[in-house]
Parts: C-alpha cells; sequence; structure tokens
C-alpha cells in the first residue's frame, strides 16, 4: 500500500481544495446535508478555517429547539461502514476524507461517479501542490517554535523558584545557625 502523504483530515489541504474547488465545495455540502445540489444558489465560507452525531441547541428546562435552522453535524470517520451505496454522496465523500492509500483513491475513482473522480483530481493536485508543501512547512514549524517558547518559559520559571527555594534554603540555613549560636550562649550563661 502507497500511503498518501497528506490525507483530506488535513485542515490545510481541505481548505485549499475546497477554497479553489467551489463546485466541488457546493457537491460536499449538498451530500452532507441532504440538500438538493441544484437547490443550492450560493453560499458563503465564513471561516475556512465525524460517524455521524447531529447536535440542535436547546433550551435546557423545556428542550425546545433554539431555532430549526441550525444544527452540527459531526462524523466519526474510524466509525464509517463499509462502502455499500455509490449513490450516496455523503458516504462517497466520507469515504474520501477517510482515504489513507493510493489504492484507497483509485477504489473511489473506479467507482466512475464524476464529481468523485473530479474531486480526487483536485486532490492529487492541491496534495502535489508547492502551496500546500509551504503552508505543512509553515504549521509545523509554528508547532516547533510554540512548544520550545512553552519549554523554554516552563524552564525559566523553573530556574525562578529554584532560585527561590535556593534562597529560602541559606536564610533557613542562617537562621538555623543563630539559633544554635544562640543555644550555645545560653548554654555558657546556665
Amino acid at each position: 500500500m502507497t500511503k498518501l502523504k497528506y490525507t483530506l483530515k488535513s485542515d490545510t489541504l481541505f481548505k485549499l481544495l475546497f477554497a479553489k474547488n467551489q463546485k466541488l465545495l457546493k457537491r460536499l455540502v449538498s451530500a452532507l446535508l441532504g440538500i438538493r445540489y441544484e437547490d443550492i444558489t450560493e453560499f458563503n465560507v465564513i471561516n475556512p478555517e465525524k460517524f455521524h452525531h447531529e447536535f440542535q441547541c436547546l433550551e435546557v428546562t423545556t428542550y425546545v429547539p433554539l431555532t430549526d435552522k441550525m444544527v452540527l453535524h459531526f462524523y466519526e470517520l474510524k466509525k464509517l461502514p463499509p462502502l455499500a451505496d455509490t449513490d450516496s454522496g455523503r458516504d462517497l465523500w466520507l469515504k474520501l476524507f477517510n482515504a489513507e492509500t493510493e489504492e484507497e483513491l483509485k477504489k473511489i475513482e473506479s467507482m466512475e461517479v464524476s464529481f468523485m473522480s473530479e474531486a480526487v483530481m483536485a486532490y492529487r493536485h492541491v496534495a502535489a501542490s508547492s502551496e500546500l508543501r509551504e503552508l505543512e512547512r509553515m504549521r509545523s514549524k509554528a508547532g516547533h517554535d510554540e512548544a520550545q517558547a512553552i519549554y523554554n518559559a516552563e524552564r525559566k520559571e523553573r530556574e525562578r523558584w529554584q532560585g527561590v527555594v535556593a534562597e529560602k534554603d541559606t536564610a533557613l540555613a542562617e537562621q538555623a545557625a543563630l539559633i544554635a549560636k544562640l543555644q550555645e550562649q545560653i548554654k555558657t550563661q546556665q
């Protein structure tokens, strides 16, 4: 099996793929939300930055929905069943998101569903792009930089507290010496 370097679980690849392919994004939204493709006239991606659970906002005492216009969908890809129905756009998309090998991509392409073949081709184009490699490099560097900054801050804090403890130990040692000296003076005066 040829392991894919990037999968659609990478939010960087996901954003690049669907930001550049609005038609595929429309297909995805249609499949996942069960809306006819033709009924979607336009949509705005406000923040480009799962098996399936659907959540809705409810009033906590009466359980009355806040609105019927908003729900949250979660897909747990690890629990995704084997693909049985090539007519289910949602299941096809979820299989694509879950694909981790070139063989899985070829299997999706072999189903001969035009928009999925287009999605796999677009995925390959984005996955091979220098733009994605650079974004992933910058993301990785930012993660390393953040981890280093946290490590340095923790080390500095440890050193500060070690200094405080050392000062207290010195003060306690000085006090113990003073007490011993005073006890010696008391003994000599008795």
